[in-house]
């Protein structure tokens, strides 16, 4: 079991060319923020979505909250926390 309730962690993302903040719940539940600006973008960020893939010459698109990031970093979170419980208990 872990011994948090919630953690975060803000990464760079490539997928859209910025740095988002990724929460994890204890429960495992996971969320980006990132998600909420880039996955329906408002007029705004769209037209910074467009001049960012124009400039790096590639598409530039949220690929949701499901994501190999997201999904990489709670896995890892709970692969750590297993690691732990598992060197604890052998003591």
């Amino acid at each position: 079991m872990v011994d948090w309730q919630v953690t975060a962690a803000t990464i760079y993302c490539k997928d859209v060319d910025d740095e988002v903040t990724i929460i994890v719940h204890r429960d495992g539940a996971v969320q980006c923020v990132g998600f909420a600006r880039y996955g329906k973008p408002d007029k705004d960020t769209a037209g910074l979505l467009k001049q960012k893939s124009r400039r790096l010459r590639r598409r530039l698109e949220c690929t949701g909250p499901k994501c190999r990031r997201v999904t990489g970093y709670r896995d890892r979170l709970f692969a750590e926390e297993a690691k732990k419980a598992g060197t604890a208990g052998s003591q």
